[in-house]
């Protein structure tokens, strides 16, 4: 039989790609006529199966270690447009979360009605943020005191 069958029955049997089949002792491998004698090749040490490569680690591993100490992050790395990596509800959610936590802090130092009134204000977006917030506060007058 020739080398090439030999690999070829071999590599079926053991289930590995043919060019991790090592043929040792060619004399032996061509006196093999059935899958069986191949098997035989295979446990008398004729032929044997080189272990597969893995890929290295190492590099991702060094990788990850800068990326953890801040490098790698500047703008010539970043994939995707600015609101697709700081999408725009959820910077309305953290602006309007600090205005309404502004105005329950504040909330007893409020003149009647106008906490309700400025927490649906807050809600409709009047606001661009608590400084501002407080700017129409103190303007309107809407301190209890």
């Amino acid at each position: 039989m020739s080398m090439q069958t030999v690999r070829r029955i071999a590599s079926r049997l053991l289930g590995v790609g043919k060019s991790r089949i090592r043929i040792l002792d060619e004399e032996k491998a061509q006196k093999a006529i059935t899958s069986d004698d191949v098997r035989d090749l295979f446990s008398q040490g004729a032929l044997v199966v080189v272990p597969a490569k893995a890929n290295s680690r190492a590099k991702a591993r060094f990788k990850q270690s800068r990326k953890v100490a801040g490098r790698r992050r500047g703008p010539g790395s970043t994939r995707g447009a600015y609101y697709a990596k700081h999408p725009r509800k959820t910077r309305w959610m953290a602006q309007v979360r600090s205005q309404r936590a502004f105005l329950s802090a504040v909330k007893g130092q409020l003149k009647d009605g106008a906490y309700a009134q400025l927490y649906r204000k807050v809600k409709g977006n009047a606001f661009r943020s608590r400084k501002i917030l407080k700017q129409h506060i103190d303007e309107n007058k809407l301190w209890a005191s």
